[in-house]
């Protein structure tokens, strides 16, 4: 059976066609990219130790200042982190990061190029050709694409019309945008190259209840193997603010239950907490205990969840750990989340 599937697919002369059974170029998950939170990693992934799948299109999208940079940041820097040989793509539409920036959260700009961009068309373009380059020389180097980001994308059209004075808008951009991820997606997955992106939201008007919505129209929605709505609140120190609370919410999901939501916790000073919003998990599903104001810990010993959130480490014991795996992938995960061996291997 095995010999007459692989004739069939030799005369289609579909380059991308495979037989199931040996792995699905461009489908298959062979690895995750931590994004540098527990909770979040479970979000999108159903696993403490999982992250973003590391050959899918990951969209990040919410209003101003509500941390998608950082995040994307973080997630480059995990990822060069865990492939030294690895390099970053950034295509910058918003002339936003500096090398300081980048030094700062702990990347080597000598392994980041930054791209900058106008027009989706420029940056159907470029992708294209470096994916293409990338496939054609069989290079085998991690790479990670990020665009930050599509809102601020303009269209040649729109370019067109503002140098000659035009004051239109240009109804062709959904269809540009549509159009470049239908070609773009099936490279990326090809070649093992994810793509995160950060995206604008922007409220629905006239809807029954209040509503956020992507821009870009549906063809990054139709892309995308994950989209994550991210809001915010200030976190406080009594009255000084320290930091933000980011609600991060699953609109579209592979290997995890959409419209789950989680909150983490990004500090002015010390960046992305890495436990927090394990705690409401280790309650709900018995892990901990919550008696009054304060945690019982599976000791016997009670805290405040704030002592837990400032001092992590005291508490998240590998036993609670453990068991926290398995109350994450109840909450979170359906289907079948691909293991990976420390070889890559599934």
């Amino acid at each position: 059976m095995s010999d007459f599937l692989k004739t069939i697919i030799k005369e289609s002369g579909n380059e991308y066609a495979g037989v199931a059974a040996e792995g699905i170029d461009g489908s298959d998950v062979k690895g995750f990219i931590d994004t540098g939170s527990y909770v979040f990693n479970s979000l999108v992934s159903g696993s403490m130790y999982g992250g973003i799948p590391n050959n899918k299109i990951i969209a990040l999208a919410g209003e101003s200042a509500t941390g998608k940079t950082y995040f994307a940041l973080g997630m480059c820097q995990r990822f060069l982190e865990d492939n030294p040989d690895g390099v970053v793509l950034y295509f910058d539409t918003e002339q936003a990061i500096t090398s300081d920036m980048i030094r700062d959260r702990g990347i080597d700009p000598a392994r980041v190029a930054i791209f900058p961009v106008a027009t989706v068309e420029s940056f159907r373009h470029q992708a294209i050709q470096i994916v293409d380059k990338y496939i054609e020389q069989n290079e085998n180097r991690p790479v990670v694409v990020v665009l930050d980001s599509l809102g601020m994308l303009s269209t040649d059209k729109e370019m067109n019309d503002t140098a000659e004075g035009k004051n239109v808008r240009d109804m062709t951009r959904a269809q540009v945008v549509k159009s470049t991820f239908r070609v773009l997606t099936l490279k990326l997955g090809k070649a093992g190259i994810p793509l995160i992106m950060t995206n604008h939201t922007y409220d629905v008007v006239g809807a029954y209840v209040p509503m956020k919505e992507m821009g870009g129209g549906s063809g990054l929605k139709y892309a995308a193997s994950t989209i994550v709505y991210l809001s915010k609140k200030k976190e406080k120190d009594g009255t000084d603010v320290v930091g933000n609370i980011i609600k991060c919410k699953l609109f579209k999901g592979r290997f995890t239950k959409e419209n789950k939501d989680v909150e983490v916790q990004l500090n002015y000073e010390t960046g992305l907490n890495r436990y927090y919003g394990l705690v409401p998990i280790a309650v709900k599903h018995g892990v901990f205990k919550k008696v009054s104001t304060r945690i019982e810990l599976p000791d016997g010993k009670t805290a405040f969840e704030k002592q837990i959130n400032n001092d992590p480490e005291k508490y998240f014991t590998e036993s609670v750990m453990q068991e926290l795996e398995k109350a994450v992938e109840k909450e979170f995960k359906y289907g079948k989340v691909p293991e990976v061996t420390d070889e890559g291997e599934e």
